[in-house]
């Protein structure tokens, strides 16, 4: 996924280069790296409309009263931030809206994450709020985090008067300058009768063509000035046009590849779920009865209980996938960007398959991979032309034979299957713990990760079936994604039971924001997966670095000091902490957690510490040395197939 700033004009049609725009205080502050023509005209020509075309007359305002209007225009429901000097003229509107609730968090960082989750879990813009200089700053990696996943995120924070910009004014700091690499667009906003426009213009980029995340940073001057509010809900950016529909000549190109392949696989990314295209995309794997692998961020927009699905792709995927994606002759990509982690060695990946990469961004198509049929187009739109021009190709007679193919993909599944071993020791295994909590909660269940190796194991042995019930950070690999990601997923979809099951590393970086929770009625459930180490990290100096432990025990586990208690962690933080340490006790544990929906669980499972996540391809080797167990690595025939 390209992230360079601005996005608009990677996914922006051709424009003509538009004349220098004139001096406004809105113009949208673009990034440092090169700029197409399309992106200078999605600048200077709004900027031109902005300055030639007056608005008319409005309502009498200050700016920070245009803010919260404008923001209750636009349609945003939540907002999680917290207050401070230079975005204080805006919370006071804000404590009279009756559109925009407004979720006091307990680190901007949490504020961000939560914002993300709630996007996810609702496939709405989510949106934080933080004041200048450390609020912004600690904003950063969430955005740069909800970027990469391609989640529609609004950053509005607050800054230092625009008279003393650039002055290192007290709690003054470059958000803009810090966000361009990291965000799709960032906006500037001295004039303030310019806000509406840009709050218009901010949640209009963040949710249309490939979403991400957009800032609007504010001056103080500018929320506490009078202005005349003025609101449309046309927005108007002649350089940016995403392109959604596919070029049909290129799509019925890749139908025909699709008919005529004999080992050919689906790849079903994020874009997926993105673009709400799940029952096209079943539509697709019934009608061509190619097998199908879903990417960490898009499970959940296949079925894993579908005969086709093979798992994941990739690092911790399942030999199948990773076997049918260096075996196929035509590998179907839609709404994925062939990150390092599905294709290991890239000189090495799917050797001889034919690729046919559909995204809605052009800027990933061929960028990692070579890609012999280029389709740009919204997913959904790409596989609803795409199905009907694969039947005209069976129609017409063109169908290969896939006996051959599902023989040999069937021994990889039925000799490589996803399992784990039982600790001899009486200690319980990480990966039971995450298989009961999908098997008692069920696939209607949302479920939040942190990042590490719990977050592999309940990709791999939770059954993902349903759209937007999984919810991880994927491309940055955040930790402590998880808790404040479960908060913003539950406020997005109160009836739904939320899990963050989490590693007892990730849980202390934001396990404050239970306290978020406790008092704004915001039931989520944690399960602490508690091997009392950095359990990823560990499993990488297991295996490369001579089992040197450097700085990665945690100390929270049994035989340990124990620091801290979980269990009176979260009781402190008003929650019911249960502790399971006996696998007898697991399902247990968990039906009761499930059982409690008017406030908070925290559970503390104790397992044990040396599981790793197998199977495994090792960073920057090929996928065909991929490993499923330490030490041992599938036989199959490199020339097989």
């Amino acid at each position: 996924m390209a992230h360079a700033n601005p996005s608009p004009a990677a996914l922006a049609q051709p424009a003509s280069p538009q004349p220098p725009a004139p001096t406004t205080s809105s113009v949208p502050t673009t990034n440092t790296a090169p700029v197409s023509p399309a992106s200078v005209a999605a600048v200077t020509t709004s900027s031109v409309a902005a300055v030639d075309v007056p608005a008319p007359s409005g309502e009498v305002m200050t700016g920070a009263q245009s803010l919260i209007r404008s923001l209750e225009e636009v349609g945003a429901e939540v907002a999680f931030g917290i207050p401070g000097g230079t975005i204080l003229p805006a919370y006071d509107p804000l404590f009279d809206s009756q559109k925009l609730r407004h979720i006091l968090t307990r680190h901007e960082q949490g504020a961000g994450h939560a914002a993300s989750g709630y996007a996810h879990a609702t496939g709405k813009t989510g949106l934080m709020i933080a004041t200048s200089g450390p609020g912004a700053a600690n904003l950063v990696t969430a955005i740069a985090d909800a970027n990469m996943d391609s989640i529609p995120v609004v950053a509005v924070t607050g800054q230092v008067g625009a008279a003393v910009i650039g002055t290192d004014a007290f709690q003054e700091a470059d958000i803009v300058g810090m966000t361009m690499p990291v965000s799709k667009h960032s906006y500037l906003v001295k004039d303030p009768a310019e806000i509406p426009r840009t709050i218009a213009e901010a949640f209009h980029i963040a949710s249309t063509g490939r979403p991400g995340a957009v800032v609007v940073d504010i001056p103080k001057s500018a929320l506490a000035a009078q202005t005349t509010f003025t609101w449309s809900d046309d927005v108007d950016l002649p350089g940016y046009r995403p392109i959604t529909t596919p070029h049909s000549k290129q799509v019925r190109e890749a139908a025909a590849l699709l008919a005529k392949a004999k080992r050919p696989i689906i790849v079903s990314g994020g874009g997926i779920l993105r673009s709400g295209a799940w029952d096209e995309m079943r539509a697709l794997a019934d009608l061509s009865q190619a097998p199908v692998t879903t990417t960490l961020m898009g499970r959940g927009g296949f079925p894993d209980s579908h005969p086709q699905h093979l798992g994941m792709p990739g690092m911790h995927g399942t030999v199948a996938a990773v076997a049918a994606l260096q075996k196929a002759d035509l590998i179907v990509a839609i709404g994925t960007r062939f990150d390092d982690r599905v294709t290991g060695l890239l000189s090495s990946f799917a050797p001889r398959a034919t690729v046919v990469h559909a995204d809605i961004d052009p800027a990933e198509i061929g960028k990692n991979v070579r890609v012999d049929i280029p389709i740009v187009g919204d997913a959904r739109e790409v596989l609803q032309e795409l199905v009907p021009a694969l039947k005209a190709e069976f129609a017409a007679g063109n169908q290969a034979d896939l006996t051959a193919w599902w023989r040999q993909i069937d021994s990889w599944r039925k000799t490589y299957p996803l399992g784990y071993s039982t600790p001899t020791n009486g200690q319980v295994a990480p990966q039971h713990v995450i298989e009961r909590i999908g098997a008692l909660s069920g696939p209607d269940a949302i479920m939040v990760t942190g990042v590490g190796q719990h977050q592999m194991w309940s990709s791999q042995f939770i059954p993902h079936e349903k759209p937007r019930t999984w919810i991880n950070s994927g491309g940055l690999g955040t930790m402590g994604y998880g808790v404040p990601a479960a908060m913003g997923a539950k406020v997005g979809c109160p009836d739904s039971t939320v899990w963050c099951i989490d590693g007892d590393g990730c849980f202390q970086m934001t396990n404050q924001e239970l306290a978020t929770c406790a008092i704004n009625d915001i039931p989520i459930k944690v399960a602490i997966i508690n091997n009392s180490v950095l359990g990823m990290v560990r499993q990488w100096q297991t295996l490369f670095f001579n089992e040197r432990y450097s700085n990665t025990d945690l100390h929270t586990g049994e035989g340990s000091v124990e620091i801290p208690d979980f269990v009176k962690l979260a009781e402190a933080y008003g929650a019911v902490g249960l502790r399971c340490n006996r696998l007898e006790d697991v399902d247990a544990t968990i039906t009761k957690a499930n059982e409690i929906n008017d406030r908070c669980v925290v559970v503390d499972f104790r397992v044990a510490t040396d599981a790793f996540v197998w199977p495994m391809v090792p960073a920057g080797v090929s996928n065909d040395e991929i490993l499923y167990a330490r030490g041992m690595s599938p036989v199959f025939d490199r020339t097989e197939v």
